[in-house]
Order: structure tokens, then C-alpha cells, then sequence
């Protein structure tokens, strides 16, 4: 039985006269093919959508890397009074809680969640994501009045303009924005694994994990073209934009942010909508001997 979404798809299934090959009588396997090629074709467009919803999490995620580095490298990372932290090392707390959020989800939440939605992954692929894209959101929305809060330290210690100077305010003001990405990866990203996964044709599964690293890669690359974007359309009558390439006190690095929250928004607003309307493929299930003549049955999947 094929499904009822982009049955335009579904001519491909249909025999006609020109589909066999006159001398052999052998279907030309070009224009015709079984219904389940088709079905899995449509499996794979169903995913689309939820695949694209992925890449703005990831333009959000680098900028870890990038900005939030270079903020690291100007606040005061001292621990002991002989021991600086690294600036590349703050990712550490994005780890950490990424972990530790895995583990409370598996051995807290879905054995909660499994006693209200009776499923037994606690709850589905999409709402796992859909919580994952909500704290992007807060956690770039925090960045941005860090930020703040670290310029107007700059700003009242008389540091604005030394772009080489240690701004004493602790590096910790950080973590929380490291942490929500961390919080915001355990949900979305392996939910989006996961979901990549189970959605995919089974002759599909072993390169399911493919779409995953793609949408990762658009990410990183949309974050390039946002940043080569904000540096030529915010510039200013004196050529400084949002994100000077020297002095990071002179930016306006919170705007950058905050126009990454909106953006999240709208690609929350976006993903709640296919999610809403997405339609798990229907999967098989065997039903006990006695309690039907037939051996499996279609239904759709959770």
C-alpha cells in the first residue's frame, strides 16, 4: 500500500506498453520501478525538511569556535594565580554538560517521560528536537548580554580601545552560553541522528548517518556566509561593522548574537510546522499467531 504524500511519484509504479522492452518483454528498469522504490523515495523527501531545520543550530553552534573564543581570550582566565585556562579549552563545559545531560535523559527522563506518553523512548524523534532547538535559542540570547556585560567592564576600567588587554572580568561568564549548547546538542543533534536513522529506507540506513554530517556541513558553511555578511552590510560611516577583525571591545558582537536568535526563532517557528506535518513511514509489525490470518500489518511509526 503506498502512502499518500508526493503521489505524483507514484506513476513511476504504473506498467505501461512502452515500459517493457519489445524483443525480450523484460521491464526497462529506467521507467518502472516496484512500489517500494518509490516508497522509499518518499522517505527521503519527507526528511528534507527536518533535515534543513538542522542547519541553523550548527551556524549557531560555530560560533563557539570563533567568537567566543575571542572573547575568552580577552576576559581574566586565571584559576590559580600561575594557571591560566586556555581559551580553546572553554568547549570543555559544552562537553560536559552535553554528557551529562545524555546521561539524566536516559536514566531520569525518559523513564518519566515513558509513564505519560506510554512510548518507550519517553518521547518522539521530533519533540527530542524541537526541546534541543528551544535552548539554542536561550543560549544564544544569553551570549548577548554577556557580551554587553564584558564591554561595559571594558568600558568602565578604560580598556575599550587596548585590544591586547586582559579585561578583569572572569572567563566563567561564559559557561552558561557553552553549557546551553551542550544542553541544546543532546537534544537536537542525537535526536536528529536518531531520527535520520530510524526515517531512512533500510537499504538507506547505513549511509542515513550521511544527511546528519551534510546538514552539518551546510551549518558551518552558512555560518561563513552570515559572517562575510554582517562584515558588508553593518559597516558604518567610519568602516567598522559588527565584527572588527582586531578589536573585539569596538564591535557590536551582541547584535551578531541576538540577529542569530532571531534567525533561530524563525527556524523554530519553521520546524514546528514540519513537524507538525511530517509523516513517519509506516513500518511493519508482526502480529502473535491466532490473532489474524495476516502476518503483518501497516502502521505508522512514533
Amino acid at each position: 500500500m503506498g502512502s499518500m504524500q508526493c503521489r505524483f511519484l507514484d506513476k513511476a509504479a504504473i506498467v505501461t506498453e512502452e515500459d517493457f522492452e519489445l524483443k525480450t518483454s523484460t521491464p526497462k528498469l529506467w521507467r518502472l520501478c516496484t512500489v517500494h522504490r518509490v516508497e522509499e523515495l518518499k522517505s527521503v523527501i519527507r526528511m528534507g525538511p527536518i533535515w534543513a531545520s538542522g542547519i541553523l543550530l550548527i551556524t549557531a553552534y560555530a560560533q563557539q569556535g570563533t567568537f567566543s573564543l575571542q572573547q575568552a581570550r580577552t576576559m581574566d582566565r586565571h584559576l590559580t594565580k600561575s594557571f591560566q585556562i586556555p581559551p580553546g579549552s572553554m568547549s570543555v563545559f559544552t562537553i560536559v554538560f552535553m554528557l551529562t545531560t545524555i546521561s539524566i535523559y536516559d536514566r531520569i527522563f525518559i523513564p518519566i517521560a515513558r509513564k505519560f506518553t506510554g512510548l518507550d523512548r519517553g518521547i518522539s524523534f521530533l519533540h527530542r528536537m524541537g526541546i534541543g532547538f528551544a535552548i539554542s535559542v536561550l543560549a544564544t540570547f544569553v551570549a548577548g548580554f554577556v557580551e554587553v556585560k564584558r564591554k561595559n567592564v571594558a568600558r568602565v576600567h578604560g580598556l575599550t580601545d587596548d585590544e591586547h588587554s586582559i579585561i578583569p572580568i572572569s572567563v566563567f561568564w561564559l559557561v552558561p552560553q557553552y553549557a546551553l549548547h551542550g544542553v541544546a546538542e543532546a537534544f537536537m543533534s542525537i535526536g536528529h541522528l536518531e531520527f535520520f536513522y530510524d526515517q531512512a529506507p533500510e537499504s538507506m540506513r547505513s549511509t542515513a548517518t550521511a544527511l546528519f554530517w551534510t546538514a552539518i556541513s551546510a551549518g558551518n558553511y552558512c555560518s561563513s556566509l552570515l559572517v562575510s555578511l554582517i562584515h558588508k552590510y553593518s559597516a558604518g560611516d567610519g568602516g567598522s561593522n559588527w565584527l572588527p577583525d582586531n578589536n573585539l571591545n569596538k564591535g557590536r558582537l551582541e547584535y551578531f548574537y541576538w540577529l542569530i536568535t532571531v534567525l533561530q526563532v524563525l527556524n523554530l517557528v519553521y520546524y514546528i510546522i514540519c513537524a507538525k506535518y511530517y509523516t513517519f513511514k509506516p513500518i511493519q509489525v508482526r502480529r502473535k499467531e491466532g490473532e489474524s490470518n495476516e502476518g503483518i500489518e501497516l502502521v505508522n511509526g512514533i
